[in-house]
């Protein structure tokens, strides 16, 4: 199974919330409490989000964070690489040599690379903007079971 990190989850939750409102400055305990989680965990996402150019970072009293960009140029595939490196299924993957003991005897060694490739394809493929309307597809899908209001859903289609 492909898992992410907490961090990385975390990570877009936050950025989720800071793309609901664009335009607004978020401070670090103003995002915590908003998705409620730990402060030093959200300090410590935007951190590595504003290295990653993913977030925009300004000092002083009125400081805060800022989207460096829109939600719909933002792919969940530069999130999981900024908070948890490259993507690689196997530690051979293109890109990440070296973390394996026997790469240079592995029989397998480059062809994993084509289905790296494909999971960082859709992972690319998927922009902050598309998890949003999945995640207020789902909201909309609660409501509409209790309001039995129609509304339209936006699948999220994953190809490899």
């Amino acid at each position: 199974m492909l898992r992410l990190s907490r961090m990385t989850d975390y990570s877009v939750l936050v950025l989720s919330r800071m793309a609901a409102q664009p335009e607004q400055l978020f401070t670090a305990a103003a995002l915590a409490h908003m998705t409620a989680l730990p402060a030093p965990t959200v300090a410590k996402a935007l951190k590595t989000l504003a290295r990653a150019n993913i977030v925009v970072s300004e000092r002083g009293s009125s400081g805060g964070y800022l989207l460096a960009h829109a939600a719909a140029d933002i792919t969940v595939g530069t999130i999981i690489a900024a908070v948890d490196g490259p993507v690689a299924l196997v530690a051979c993957a293109d890109g990440v040599e070296g973390q394996c003991a026997v790469e240079n005897l592995c029989p397998m060694r480059g062809h994993w690379d084509p289905l790296n490739q494909a999971v960082l394809n859709a992972l690319e493929s998927v922009s902050l903007a598309d998890m949003m309307v999945a995640d207020y597809a789902v909201a909309s899908t609660r409501q509409e079971d209790t309001q039995k209001t129609p509304i339209a859903k936006t699948p999220i289609e994953f190809r490899l």
